[in-house]
């Protein structure tokens, strides 16, 4: 019966902010945010519980749990990944865009020390109008941040230091960015921009 008579505090309350549950989370913010924030999936829901609970915060303040705000690079991306919230795929394409990015600016492999690094160049460019994606300004770090209990980056960056040729330095990126991918959707919330705060 408590799927046919919603009750104060069951889970049709805390759908109110939810737009999307899969592939990632995306949700509407309880309070005012120009920018993306992704928060722990655990986190979130608290969180929430308690603004229905006590009233809404007009922004985040210092009672808001660790979270993320996503600006520079990582805002262009999960903007990306909200447009096609629906896509697996798409969106899986995006992340893998967004890790030959980071790997070309954030990363030190031999095979970009050579003439191959132009086949990656093309590689970005034909994927960012495929998916007619684009970031603008510094690109410093196009992959959204994971927690270090949740991912071994320095691992990730170990295999794309390693890999020895083009094809092996995709498949490294390709790995890593599915996991990260997978990583995302299992244990974070993403909040969109709001001026509003609740809809």
């Amino acid at each position: 019966m408590g799927e046919l008579i919603q009750l104060p505090g069951t889970a049709r309350e805390e759908e109110t902010s939810l737009i999307t549950r899969a592939p990632w989370e995306f949700r509407r913010p309880l309070w005012e945010t120009s920018h993306f924030v992704q928060m722990r999936k655990v986190l979130a829901g608290r969180f929430e519980k308690e603004i229905a609970a006590g009233g809404e915060p007009a922004a985040l303040s210092p009672r808001t749990p660790p979270h993320f705000v996503l600006k520079g690079a990582a805002a262009y991306t999960v903007r990306a990944m909200f447009r096609y919230r629906e896509q697996e795929h798409r969106m899986r394409e995006v992340y893998f865009l967004a890790g030959l990015m980071d790997c070309m600016i954030n990363q030190v492999n031999t095979v970009l020390r050579t003439d191959l690094l132009r086949d990656i160049y093309k590689k970005v460019f034909s994927l960012k109008e495929s998916l007619s994606v684009n970031w603008y300004g510094p690109l410093d770090h196009p992959l959204l941040p994971i927690d270090p209990e949740f991912f071994a980056e320095a691992e990730y960056r170990r295999r794309l230091g390693e890999a020895a040729t083009l094809k092996t330095l995709y498949q490294a990126i390709r790995a890593g960015t599915d996991e990260m991918f997978d990583l995302l959707a299992l244990e974070y919330a993403f909040y969109t921009p709001s001026l509003g705060g609740r809809p």
